[in-house]
């Protein structure tokens, strides 16, 4: 099926080559709606799981971290399935795993159960947070590179959306006109049967990408790593305009390939790469320690506990969350080629720790009300702005070739360690005696604003701007950064 798939590939003009990377993407890009989907749906149906089997703080926090867990998992394996396997085949085993994932935790009987298959669903995620990117990347062309990548940020941030507007809906929808034994009646629904539906409505998504996928090339790097050079040849055909560009873009990776004869992965950790693998590391845990996923998988409960909202009218809520994350990740598709990844990496930080600290003033000073909603928006709209797309785009475009799957495996490992750590500790930190009697419920958001500075720190002092720079120019642009970042210490030394 492989063979003929790639052998009747056919010359394309430049806006059939467009296409076909256009359609590539697209389909590899629904990994990342099921990454948001997956995510998302732990955000709504939790609040009626943890009434349904009595969930302590400690527990509700596990139940939700767990998957997060088989992420990391997910990414570390990710390393060796992108590059043993193919991308193509990493991408459809990850598929079967949402299914499974999706199925199993519907039918969950106890906590032990749901988590088992939250954690099957969390492999799958770390796997494809891993290799979708990858693959969007090694198909596009340098000057679209990060817009083609942030169609995957955007096929999370939709995702998410998509399953706000499911679990509002399942879980009965607009209850503004609804008397108190109906919405009684309803929520008594959700908690025994409610959660199960919101969970198995992941299976349409996750099968139709399963399917998709089989209709896919493999990435022509992957194909020139396992010196099937032809093949990689006629795919590279079917995703530039011409012959020409083709054949220039197969020399470019030949010669990158051919320049390292070594291929341990170790190699990972000489200067200038150990340099790159810091950055793309640092930038996955800076992604998560400033707050995004606390504030998506316990939005329901933040707007129902420090917001004063209704379990159900919670639910309505989050959909202002999804709205405002889909419509700033198309500004930054639209931006992230022109203004370049640095300057959007600073203005959308600024914008988090804004939002992040008005919210958390609003707590603290329990005024709580439109304004804590705008801020909470703010944090939102600033992130996809930037460390949402940015970061997936840096990651899948940083590695030199020889060393891609496994430095980003690690990388991704990395954000996915730092998820669940903050999704554990986020119902601990908030339920503690220090956040509720000292600062009455706002120590988290000041804590994640604090990372928020620091971030932008990090990213003013050693990110270096990548846009429009083809993959094979990466490494000597971080050897100059490299450089760089160390003469201030050589110059002390003398």
């Amino acid at each position: 099926m492989e063979t003929n798939t790639v052998t009747s590939i056919q010359q394309p003009q430049a806006g059939q080559s467009n296409r076909a990377v256009l359609k590539n993407t697209a389909v590899v890009a629904l990994a990342g709606l099921l990454f948001g989907y997956d995510t998302g749906v732990i955000g709504g149906s939790q609040l009626y799981f943890t009434e349904y089997f009595q969930l302590t703080p400690a527990q509700q926090g596990w139940a939700v971290s767990s998957a997060l867990y088989g992420c990391l998992l997910g990414a570390i394996s990710a390393g060796y399935l992108t590059k043993a396997l193919s991308r193509k085949y990493t991408l459809i085993l990850a598929a079967f795993l949402f299914s499974l994932s999706a199925w199993g935790s519907g039918i969950a009987d106890s906590l032990e159960v749901l988590v088992v298959y939250r954690i099957i669903g969390g492999l799958g995620v770390g796997m494809a947070s891993m290799a979708a990117p990858m693959y969007i990347a090694e198909i596009s062309p340098p000057a679209e590179r990060g817009r083609m990548v942030s169609y995957y940020q955007l096929a999370v941030v939709v995702g998410f959306f998509v399953v706000f507007l499911a679990t509002y809906y399942i879980g009965g929808g607009d209850t503004s006109g609804k008397s108190s034994e109906a919405i009684a009646h309803l929520h008594e629904h959700n908690v025994h049967q409610g959660w199960r539906i919101m969970l198995w409505s992941e299976l349409l998504p996750a099968l139709a990408f399963f399917v998709l996928l089989f209709f896919v090339p493999h990435s022509p790097r992957w194909l020139m790593l396992k010196a099937r050079h032809s093949e990689a040849k006629q795919v590279l055909r079917s995703i530039t305009a011409n012959d020409m560009e083709a054949d220039q873009e197969f020399k470019e990776i030949q010669a990158s390939l051919s320049t390292h004869q070594t291929d341990s992965s170790f190699a990972v950790f000489s200067k200038t790469l150990g340099f790159i693998l810091f950055l793309g590391v640092m930038l996955s845990i800076f992604q998560q320690v400033t707050g995004i996923n606390a504030i998506l998988y316990y939005g329901a409960e933040i707007f129902s506990n420090a917001l004063g909202y209704g379990a159900e009218d919670a639910l309505k809520q989050q959909l202002w969350l999804g709205a405002v994350n889909l419509a700033f990740t198309f500004v930054a598709i639209y931006t992230v080629d022109r203004w370049g990844r640095k300057p959007l990496l600073l203005v959308g930080t600024l914008g988090m720790f804004i939002g992040l600290a008005v919210l958390g003033l609003t707590i603290y000073n329990q005024q709580m009300g439109i304004l804590s909603l705008l801020a909470i928006l703010l944090f939102i709209g600033a992130f996809a702005l930037s460390m949402g797309p940015v970061v997936w785009v840096m990651l899948s475009e940083i590695f030199p070739n020889r060393i891609r799957s496994f430095a980003m495996s690690l990388a991704v490992a990395a954000q996915w360690l730092f998820n669940g750590i903050v999704a554990n500790c986020f119902p601990l930190v908030n339920s503690s005696g220090l956040n509720l009697h000292q600062f009455n419920g706002a120590l988290p958001y000041f804590i994640f604003a604090g990372f928020c500075l620091i971030t932008m720190a990090f990213v003013w002092k050693l990110v270096p701007e990548t846009k429009g720079k083809s993959l094979e120019e990466m490494e000597m642009l971080f050897e100059q950064q490299h450089s760089k970042a160390r003469r201030p210490s050589v110059v002390a030394e003398t």
